[in-house]
């Protein structure tokens, strides 16, 4: 007596369809899985052999054996028990086959038979969509998320008994679809409206010329580098850049819901991310942490990032050998994980904003406040490699709030005021690079600066000085141009003008300042 059951796998964020197949035959009793399996997939007999006989069913005294295939693919999770459960008692005749077909089934059974959420439930819904499949029997957990994919006919269940009476033929499950857009029109543009409404452009003081580096830095999606000394206001400047951020598209919703459903991550069961992230990992993480890895491969702190903001507060203070990681994801937009037993990507195509005291104290290069040692102030800074240094395209001064300043009544300009200029200067981007797969500078391959960072010849005379007088890398050069695009573009200028690259300059020599006169 053979079955077969649809479910699936995740592999990086996306999801892959796989079969379960049982066969129950004479023999020696026995109960064995195979299909290179991991141990928490191997531990699905004692849950599906246990739930079953807690609600009834005894598995007969025969060899049964189950195969998850492809048997080349590497099978973890939890989301296997249902499935089994339901190959098995279709191969002993309680299931019939036939209604088994076009469904996909994913769930994890509890000793009593209760029926548990999984992670991973949006990509497989999208995955069983794309392959035709019309039904699926998912925990009544899932529903909310399942439901954000259409065309699907959806089985919300608590309990093993409900699926068996079901597929059984004996009785027919209420067809629950609760529309995505109920959910959808609940959906906040932040998911903490008191916070959008406390890190607001508005309620920074002072800071003028860090506000227009974060202006230009979202304009054109560069990285962003802050250095002051404690108290300047880096932290609030930083949760405040998602608030002039351009609102996601339906595709960059549905790839960051991908990557927080994998993780177990969507917010109110199941809504689609509607805001940027804003993540803020503390010093201490780890390499696997941040760019993601693990013995089960997981997203990292960049891919949560993904579209948004990836903020690393007192930079330094971060094992070197972890933000050095950052280098390759930063300049390819996702990264790869490859393990013994896994090869996986995630995307990673965060902008990112770094901050850190200028040494040890915070007051350097100010010798009547900073009190640190001239090799202090060295082997702090150098902590920051020179190639990381270089995928970061600002550098901008926070500079301590006069007292002026704090007791200004007036409040300085909001950041819906400052959204709508960047979101002016997207939309020169996004027609200049239609049709290319660009969506901002930033990503301006280098083979491509010439064509749409061209310059005069008195532009092209000043950046060839500059060049040749401070050294600058090939990297660097592309930086500044990239900068330099954003400026004009602010200014709806076709051409980068000398005054651009003059701008561009000053954010991008403000690192060397603090390196060079160490």
């Amino acid at each position: 007596m053979y079955s077969q059951v649809n479910t699936a796998i995740i592999r990086g964020i996306d999801s892959q369809l796989v079969l379960v197949e049982a066969d129950v035959s004479d023999g020696m009793p026995l109960f064995e899985m195979v299909g290179f399996l991991s141990a928490e997939v191997k531990e699905a007999r004692e849950r599906v052999r246990t739930s079953l006989r807690n609600i009834g069913f005894q598995l007969p005294i025969k060899r049964i054996t189950v195969n998850i295939s492809p048997a080349s693919i590497r099978k973890s999770g939890t989301g296997f028990d249902l499935p089994v459960a339901i190959a098995i008692l279709a191969a002993i005749g309680v299931i019939g086959q036939e209604r088994l077909a076009d469904i996909i089934t994913v769930g994890e059974l509890g000793l009593d038979g209760k029926i548990n959420p999984v992670s991973g439930v949006l990509p497989i819904m999208m995955e069983a969509k794309r392959a035709g499949l019309t039904s699926a029997v998912i925990p009544r957990a899932n529903l909310r998320e399942a439901a954000l994919v259409d065309g699907l006919r959806l089985l919300s269940v608590d309990h093993l008994e409900d699926v068996i009476r079901y597929l059984g033929g004996k009785c027919e499950l209420r067809r629950e679809r609760e529309k995505t857009e109920e959910f959808t029109s609940r959906a906040r543009q932040s998911n903490h409206p008191a916070e959008a409404e406390i890190y607001d452009f508005k309620n920074i003081r002072g800071q003028k010329s860090l506000r227009r580096a974060c202006e230009i830095a979202v304009s054109g999606g560069h990285n962003l580098l802050m250095i002051g000394p404690p108290g300047a206001g880096k932290t609030m400047v930083a949760r405040s850049i998602p608030g002039i951020l351009p609102p996601m598209t339906r595709e960059e919703e549905l790839e960051l819901s991908k990557v927080y459903s994998v993780c177990g991550l969507l917010t109110d069961g199941g809504q689609l991310m509607k805001r940027r992230p804003f993540r803020a990992p503390h010093h201490t993480i780890s390499p696997a942490g941040l760019i993601g890895g693990g013995l089960i491969p997981k997203p990292g702190e960049i891919s949560l990032a993904n579209g948004g903001v990836l903020f690393l507060d007192e930079l330094p203070e971060f094992d070197r050998a972890t933000i050095e990681t950052l280098r390759q994801p930063m300049e390819e937009g996702r990264v790869r994980i490859v393990r013994q037993q896994a090869d996986v990507e995630y995307p990673a195509d965060f902008m990112l904003v770094a901050a850190m005291n200028p040494c040890p104290c915070g007051y350097f290069p100010d010798k009547k406040r900073c009190h640190c040692r001239p090799s202090q102030v060295r082997d702090y800074l150098g902590k920051i490699s020179q190639p990381l240094l270089d995928r970061i395209d600002l550098c901008a001064n926070a500079s301590p709030v006069s007292f002026d300043d704090l007791i200004r009544e007036e409040a300085a300009e909001s950041s819906a005021s400052i959204l709508d200029r960047v979101l002016q200067t997207r939309q020169i981007q996004k027609k200049r690079f239609a049709g290319s797969g660009i969506v901002c500078n930033s990503q301006i391959p280098a083979s491509e600066l010439k064509k749409y960072c061209a310059l005069g010849t008195e532009e092209e005379n000043y950046l060839r000085l500059y060049y040749e007088r401070l050294g600058l890398t090939a990297r660097g050069y592309g930086r500044l141009l990239r900068v330099a695009r954003t400026i004009a573009d602010m200014t709806a200028s076709e051409r980068i003008h000398r005054e651009h690259l003059q701008e561009a300059r000053i954010y991008h020599g403000l690192d060397r300042n603090y390196w060079k006169n160490v």
